[in-house]
Parts: structure tokens; sequence; C-alpha cells
């Protein structure tokens, strides 16, 4: 849902329930959000360095998940369209419901080694949730469900994308032709683990 300041989403995740991302930030909106959120499991990104956020949120927040990153990419992303089929060993299955399509990565056996999303808002498309199991690392799956998603992306009109990244997610994205425009400071409500 747009707002003034930015976007709310409905992630559906256990720990993970709403995200507020902040176009820009500035500390009477994030003090604003952030006092008027009181449910465990609500997210806050901004495009702003940790020691910039910290200072400006409400008790009962804190910052989490690391470095982050905002990069993006021109689509069809070239580097990606290179790649090679599905390693042996695995199967893919990607799917589009509610305008977002999902690829998920499985062993033959049906064991989850990868998966991502990705939905197309006009002319951009924003990629979410990409993860590798550690045990099926550095097999290319990473590269893979990144080239299935921009792929349909495309398929569905969309010339540039968009993600958030952790530093390890930053190197499998720079290496199929994504760049960082911006840090990506992340904030959680709920029970602080120190």
């Amino acid at each position: 849902m747009p707002s003034a300041w930015g976007f709310t989403v409905d992630v559906g995740l256990h720990g993970h329930v709403m995200r507020h991302v902040l176009h820009s930030a500035d500390e009477a909106t994030v003090r604003k959000i952030t006092e008027h959120t009181t449910a465990p499991g609500v997210w806050l990104k901004a495009f702003v360095p940790p020691e910039a956020l910290e200072p400006w949120l409400a008790p009962g927040w804190y910052l989490a998940g690391g470095s982050g990153y905002l990069m993006s990419a021109s689509l069809p992303v070239a580097s990606s369209r290179a790649l090679g089929p599905v390693p042996d060993g695995y199967q893919l299955d990607t799917w589009t419901r509610d305008g977002v399509t999902r690829a998920l990565v499985r062993t033959t056996d049906g064991a989850f080694a990868a998966r991502g999303q990705i939905a197309v808002t006009g002319h951009t498309a924003v990629v979410d949730q990409v993860e590798t199991d550690p045990a099926h690392q550095r097999r290319g799956l990473g590269r893979l469900v990144m080239r299935r998603l921009t792929e349909a992306a495309t398929e569905q009109g969309a010339t540039a994308g968009v993600l958030g990244a952790t530093p390890e997610g930053r190197t499998l994205y720079e290496t199929t032709g994504w760049r960082v425009v911006a840090p990506l400071t992340s904030a959680l409500r709920g029970p602080d683990p120190h």
C-alpha cells in the first residue's frame, strides 16, 4: 500500500509480518512510524546508513539484518541470458499468482534448494526473498533463480529491476549485472535480542 513516505507490504511470514519501505527517511517520519507501530514482527527499511537510522527509532525497535544495499539493473540483464540449463539433480518450477512470479528449485527428490520472487509494477520489477539453502550453494542455483525471475519480468514489460541485498547476496547480484545504488538499513519491532 503506497503512502506519502513509501510503501507498506504485507509479507505474511512468521517474524516478518509487515514491511514499511521508506523512499526517503528523516527523523520525524521514522519516529512517527515506529512510535505508532507496536506489533512485533514489523520491519522498517530505509535507504540510509545504520548510524543515521538507529537514533530515530522508538523504544522497542532495533537494527536487524545487518548491512544492506539497494541494487538496480536494466532488464533484461545481459549476463543472466548467457547462463545454461538447470544443473543436474535439480528441477525448477515457476508460477505467477496475484502479480508475483515465484521460482522454486528443488532436488529431484523434492528437497528445497533455492527460491525467489519478483513483482512487476509498471516498467519496474521488485525482486524479493531470494535464498539458496546452504547445502546447495555454489552450484549456480541463485543465478538460475535470478535469470528466471528477470526473464519473467521482462516478458511482463519490465525494463528495470530493484532489490534489497545482504552483503552475501550483493556478490551474487553483482555477478549477474546488478549495481549498488544506496545503503539499505533494516529495523525490526519486537523483543530486542541484546
